[in-house]
Order: C-alpha cells, then sequence, then structure tokens
C-alpha cells in the first residue's frame, strides 16, 4: 500500500467553484458530432458540486488478545468487504483526462498533498498488510485497522472561450490520505481529530472488540 500523509495511532492514544485551464480551447469542423467537438477542449473550466468526504475501513485484524504483558505485537490486516478503490473518473467527454480533472479538483480543495491519480494502485492491496507496534507494556484486548479518506465529486467542464464543444458532465473518485490504526478496546472511542475518533476507527472497534469493552460500547 503505498505511504500518503500515513497516520498511526498507538495503543491508549487517539493517533465548489470555478477552475479554470491556462490555455484556450478549440472547436471543431462543422462535419463533426458533439463528442468530437468536445474531445478538442483538452483545457477548460470545471465546475464542482456534490464533493463528499469521507473515511473507510478497507483493513482489519483480527481480535488481538495478549494475555501476558509484552513490548510488542504486529499483526495482519485484512481487507474487508471485498472492497479495492481506484482513483477514476466517468464522463461524456473523450477529451477529458482523469488525471487532469483529479488535479483540478485538488486544486480547488486546497489539499497539502496531491489527491491520489490513476497511476496509484486500488487499495487495499489484495494480501493485506502488516501493523507491528512496540509502545511496551501491552496487555488485554487491542484492534487494528487501516482506512482510507476517500473524496468524490461532480463536475461540469466548459471549454474555455466558448469553441464548438458543449458543457460535459462528469464524476470523480479519488482519496487523499491512507491511514493506519491500534488502539486498546478498554478506552472509549472518543470525538476529536484524530484517526482513532474516525468513522473507520468506530467501525473496527465494533466488530474486533469485546461486546462490553468501553470501545465497542462507545463506537
Amino acid at each position: 500500500m503505498r505511504e500518503r500523509a500515513l497516520r498511526n495511532t498507538a495503543a491508549g492514544l487517539a493517533a465548489a467553484a470555478l477552475l479554470v485551464g491556462a490555455a484556450g480551447c478549440t472547436g471543431g469542423g462543422a462535419g463533426e458530432d458533439k463528442r468530437d467537438k468536445t474531445a478538442t477542449c483538452t483545457q477548460g473550466t470545471y465546475a464542482w458540486s456534490g464533493i463528499e468526504r469521507e473515511q473507510k475501513l478497507i483493513e482489519l485484524a483480527d481480535p488481538i488478545t495478549l494475555k501476558t504483558r509484552t513490548d510488542s505485537v504486529s499483526a495482519e490486516l485484512k481487507p474487508v468487504n471485498g472492497v479495492r478503490y481506484k482513483p477514476r473518473m466517468t464522463s461524456t467527454a473523450a477529451g477529458i483526462r482523469a488525471a487532469d480533472a483529479i488535479k483540478a479538483l485538488g486544486r480547488h480543495l486546497k489539499t497539502a498533498e496531491p489527491l491520489a491519480d490513476p497511476s496509484e494502485p486500488a487499495v487495499p492491496d489484495e494480501t493485506g498488510s502488516l501493523i507491528e507496534m512496540n509502545t511496551g507494556d501491552l496487555k488485554g484486548s487491542y484492534y487494528a485497522w487501516s482506512y482510507i479518506g476517500l473524496v468524490e465529486a461532480d463536475f461540469t467542464y466548459t471549454c474555455r472561450g466558448g469553441g464548438d464543444g458543449e458543457p460535459v458532465k462528469g464524476h470523480v473518485l479519488t482519496w487523499d490520505e491512507l491511514g493506519q490504526g491500534f488502539l486498546t478496546c478498554g478506552d472509549p472511542v472518543e470525538d476529536g481529530d484524530f484517526a482513532a475518533s474516525g468513522a473507520a476507527a468506530r467501525s473496527a472497534a465494533r466488530q474486533a472488540c469485546p461486546a462490553d469493552s468501553s470501545a465497542a460500547k462507545t463506537a
């Protein structure tokens, strides 16, 4: 799995507007159909709408129970739900590149890092991944997981300067963050800005912690 803004949470610690392209567009000849005319416009204006950002659980370790105190632990994170995410775009125009649309969305959102583009591998990896914690004095029940910060948006793309192409619509799916977490089931899942308080952490706690644990009860 590609490391992008990777965040780890240790045990007991809560680890749309317009964007205008630089160049103008050229219209097609009188004999071209609308699809061909649109394809001649390789740079233009994106109008974004319906932007959604959602944290999803993508991998989960089996319940971890440490009966004796230990300094470190490792666990295999297994893909959940059989779902893998791949940056992509759907559009009615042949002349719009997914990578360009995703870059435009990132600039519009002013993300700290570039959004994942179509060159990224799908996540999670089919073989899963490994999480290792060396926090010391570990004992009891724990849960470990990984998550993805999905970003989705609709757009209307218009050829700059008019041209002969009509505006086309499309949809982008990408992500801005991957992360992992490892926490004790003995602590409640708290609200906050850390990955441990996100939707993925709550889902992980419900699935991997004992039903009577603080984490499961507050997830």
